[in-house]
């Protein structure tokens, strides 16, 4: 094996987080911002890219940082190695309700596609690049755009859903059709196309978007409930408005609602 093999435990089961242990000299690479706690003597280590490769110079460093800068994420990643004797323990924290998904990727065949913002944590030697589509239709319609991320490698990955996750497994030639953002990952059989909804009233008072994922197997396919995108479109429409104004559910019970809670705002 070329990355880390770790062990982990998963807790929790909304709000859930992954405790990794790891062996003398092993080491795990997350996400900024997805740390949640450590045992004493692991070192934590910022890193320019993923680290994946050892002693890949100035440019190769750059390379990798600028794969980063093309799916959104920060330039760097955290790392973190036990250096003393004994196991240690790291944790992770998922962003916001869901579940977090362990991937195996040697029983995936080294690869595993994933949304550009589900990535959580990998063992040390997971390469975490970018997958460009080579369709025009996706790239320009695929809501996420034509960027995807992908963990190539042979150790354990992390990746997070949101809300309750569903794992399809899809047969060769079966179909399954998904809003474009309640896809977590797949794996690297699948082949990933947008489908147009079509009919005027669907296009126009559907309310579900102007397209569908089509995702064709052979393949495993995770999808996710409650993508971020549509939980903080859900916050800031019910957020208050400018000066203090709240609003309601409806415009009149709105109101009546605000005086029965102890708010006489309007």
């Amino acid at each position: 094996m070329t990355a880390h093999e770790i062990d982990y435990h998963l807790y929790g089961e909304e709000m859930q987080y992954v405790e990794i242990e790891l062996d003398p000299q092993e080491g795990v690479i997350a996400e900024a911002g997805s740390f949640m706690m450590m045992d004493d003597g692991i070192k934590m280590e910022t890193i320019f890219g993923d680290g994946s490769t050892e002693n890949q110079g100035f440019l190769g460093s750059i390379l990798g940082a600028g794969k980063r800068i093309l799916t959104g994420e920060s330039l760097f990643m955290t790392a973190f190695y036990n250096n003393v004797v004994g196991k240690r323990k790291v944790s992770f924290a998922s962003p916001y309700p869901g579940k977090i998904i362990p991937i195996d990727l040697t029983e995936f065949g080294g690869k595993f596609v994933c949304q550009k913002d589900a990535f959580l944590c990998a063992a040390k030697g997971v390469s975490i690049g970018i997958e460009f589509s080579k369709r025009l239709g996706r790239g320009l319609f695929g809501g996420e755009g034509f960027i995807m991320q992908k963990l190539e490698g042979d150790g354990m990955a992390f990746v997070h859903a949101g809300g309750t996750m569903s794992k399809k497994v899809l047969q060769r030639g079966e179909t399954l059709r998904v809003d474009t953002g309640c896809i977590v990952g797949f794996t690297k059989e699948v082949d990933y196309d947008i489908e147009f909804i079509g009919g005027i009233k669907n296009t126009i008072f559907g309310g579900e978007g102007l397209f569908f994922a089509k995702l064709q197997g052979p393949g495993t396919v995770y999808i996710q409930s409650l993508p971020f995108s549509r939980l903080a479109g859900r916050v800031l429409a019910s957020a208050p408005q400018g000066g203090g104004k709240q609003k309601g559910e409806g415009s009149i019970l709105g109101g009546i609602g605000n005086l029965l809670d102890g708010d006489n705002r309007f």
